[in-house]
């Protein structure tokens, strides 16, 4: 049987084209799950995968996509049935694997979770990776001893999926948050959706840097990194705690503040001062 796909394809010359086509199951990638995709998102990284930057993509013609909802419409692995409704984010699906924006997936059984009572589909792919993501970071937070009463919470790339996200959840979590972002024309939205202050991200970056800045952030949910990642750590308080779950900007500015701990979880510290990734 026949479905619907948005493949990328690559031309002799090197361009990227990405065409509706008709493909069959049989031209899917192996895989103990097969899938009726309902419903997709679409991230940062999709953007990436199909104007090819990045590196992401390595073989084509490929299908990106890195989420999606749906139902098992057959499957070889016993933890799923057909009919059942799933949810994959992740696993470099969408890169290395065929994704999501596609009638029909077929993936590892491993990485698909079954759609939690009492969310849709839909519901599940408005979350998305991105909402995903924000509450892993607000939840590493919370596990370093971070609480509404610690102090001010930055959230870096407040304009975007992941930082909006983190900026509605910790409002409704009850901290003080502060948004950063480039787009001064969200400011209204973003205090509509729980900020206390807007950061204008070039007046933030154009601030004299020194050694070590007045400490100020009790938390970070940084979704940028490089120069931003940089400047920051040097004004998070002392036992304040940073995730770090983007590289936006890049890394170049990071690699004087990053060290692995000693148990194997990474760390960004400065001074008296250290981060959690």
């Amino acid at each position: 049987m026949t479905f619907k796909a948005l493949v990328t394809d690559k031309s002799a010359d090197g361009k990227l084209s990405s065409q509706v086509q008709a493909l069959e199951d049989e031209q899917l990638p192996e895989g103990e799950v097969l899938v009726d995709i309902d419903w997709a998102g679409f991230n940062y990284k999709d953007g990436l995968c199909l104007k090819g930057a990045g590196g992401l993509v390595r073989n084509f013609p490929h299908v990106a996509g890195i989420d999606f909802a749906g139902r098992v419409r057959a499957s070889d692995d016993e933890r799923y049935n057909p009919g059942q409704e799933v949810v994959l984010t992740g696993w470099r699906v969408g890169e290395h694997h065929w994704g999501g924006f596609s009638q029909r997936a077929r993936v590892k059984a491993g990485w698909l979770v079954p759609l939690p009572k009492g969310l849709s589909g839909r519901e599940a792919m408005i979350v998305g990776t991105a909402g995903l993501t924000a509450m892993l970071a607000i939840d590493r937070l919370e596990r370093a001893g971070l609480t509404p009463t610690s102090g001010e919470i930055l959230v870096t790339g407040a304009g975007g999926g992941v930082g909006s996200i983190a900026v509605a959840m910790l409002a409704k979590l009850g901290y003080s948050v502060t948004a950063l972002s480039g787009r001064a024309e969200l400011s209204e939205a973003l205090r509509a959706f729980g900020a206390n202050a807007i950061l204008d991200r070039a007046a933030f970056m154009e601030e004299a840097d020194k050694p070590l800045e007045a400490a100020r952030w009790a938390g970070v949910v940084d979704a940028v990194g490089g120069a931003v990642l940089g400047k920051l750590l040097r004004q998070v308080k002392y036992g304040g705690a940073v995730a770090a779950i983007g590289n936006a900007a890049g890394i170049e500015s990071q690699h004087q503040c990053v060290a692995l701990h000693p148990a194997g979880g990474g760390t960004i510290g400065h001074r008296q001062r250290h981060a959690t990734l």
